[in-house]
């Protein structure tokens, strides 16, 4: 093949649908094509596809600007476990994807600590669990440490028939997928505890691809193994945050990841789906349409959406510098920042939430706040609310 038609392919809009560029290029350049890619630029992985042969990515189609999004997720959290606001759109989001019914309210009630009232907020409180236990950073990424969030966050909610045998980290027989166009099988059980073993140990080890990278190739290894019976979507998400945090990243802990894989949803379920076709035309795995998936849908809208207002932050650093600002007022600003992202709040509702400050505190604080223009407020009736400005 020449260098104009290959550069041609590798800038196609569909370079990861190999079916459309077989009908474009034909069968035998788009084979001609992929084995030059393989051969090439294609890097390996430590972990095996179905038939125990090494999974690939292309590291140079995915070479997006991550230093803005580890940035953000480096950010100071002012010692909370988690945002309040992310985790109730996480959980929401993880839940609406696999079609489970859940409620803000409900989340954001076992979130500020309450104990669940019905079936629906045990699987929420199962879910804070595996939260709580993944923003400690002594709970290492072990098999050991992956069942016990297993069970804590999902398989203690479950069922009886899709319970894990007490005997047994994984699934003891066959599992089949549903959730995009077409259904498909999970490794065959005489791989999975290889492959399972593997995957842990490619999560531990010090290879040099890019962190971000990697927690999204792990996160489609997993899903791809598929395996528990249940549950394998959301403890794969909870498998990508809890990485992200073990390589110092605590603040993904404030970040709703799965809100906007529940806006792209069926993109989500294609990117599998295109890994798999693709596989079959090429003759090799290559991981690359997921990894593209994730940080076009994920990382960079998030990075454009999270970008903090400058001014506003300078103006609270200005004054907690100058030492204008309690360290109760700063506990409360953090509070607010995390609890109610850009949501409007009232101070009762704050003092309700909150539970460490007495209603003249929060007042005080509120217009305080209000005065240095970090909260906007709005009077309807007799009540005054007030978000982040």
């Amino acid at each position: 093949m020449d260098g104009a038609k290959f550069a041609k392919m590798l800038s196609d809009k569909h370079l990861f649908e190999l079916e459309r560029m077989e009908y474009k290029y034909s069968t035998a350049s788009v084979k001609e094509f992929t084995e030059l890619l393989q051969q090439n630029f294609a890097q390996s992985l430590p972990l095996s596809d179905f038939s125990g042969d090494e999974l690939f990515y292309l590291p140079n189609l995915v070479q997006i600007s991550t230093n803005g999004m580890k940035q953000l997720l480096s950010a100071p959290i002012g010692g909370q476990t988690f945002g309040l606001q992310a985790m109730t759109e996480e959980i929401h989001a993880t839940f609406q994807i696999e079609s489970i019914h859940s409620t803000r309210n409900s989340i954001r009630h076992i979130l500020n600590g309450y104990a669940p009232r019905d079936e629906q907020e045990a699987r929420i409180y199962g879910m804070k669990r595996g939260l709580e236990f993944i923003a400690d950073r002594q709970n290492t990424i072990t098999e050991e440490n992956l069942h016990h969030l297993y069970q804590i966050s999902t398989g203690d909610y479950l069922p009886a028939e899709d319970r894990l045998r007490q005997d047994r980290f994984y699934r003891h027989d066959d599992v089949f997928i549903v959730g995009g166009e077409e259904s498909r099988a999970g490794i065959p059980v005489g791989q999975l505890a290889n492959a399972m073993k593997r995957l842990i140990d490619f999560a531990n080890a010090r290879d040099g691809i890019n962190e971000l990278h990697k927690a999204a190739i792990l996160h489609f290894a997993f899903a791809y193994y598929h395996p528990y019976f249940d549950g394998n979507g959301r403890t794969a998400r909870l498998f990508h945050l809890w990485y992200l945090v073990q390589q110092g990243y605590p603040a993904a802990l404030f970040t709703p990841f799965s809100r906007y894989i529940a806006e792209s949803k069926g993109a989500y379920y294609k990117a599998y789906e295109r890994v798999e076709k693709n596989a079959l035309i090429s003759g090799y795995t290559d991981v690359t349409p997921f990894l593209s998936y994730f940080c076009n849908e994920v990382y960079n809208r998030l990075q454009v959406d999270a970008a903090p207002p400058q001014a506003d932050l300078q103006v609270y650093q200005a004054a907690l510098t100058a030492g204008k600002i309690t360290e109760k007022e700063r506990l409360l600003w953090e509070y607010v920042l995390s609890a109610y992202g850009t949501e409007e709040f009232t101070t009762k509702q704050l003092e309700k939430d909150f539970r460490n400050a007495a209603y003249a505190t929060i007042r005080t604080f509120v217009m305080k706040f209000h005065e240095m223009g970090l909260l906007a407020a709005r009077k309807a009736g007799n009540r005054v609310f007030y978000k982040i400005h």
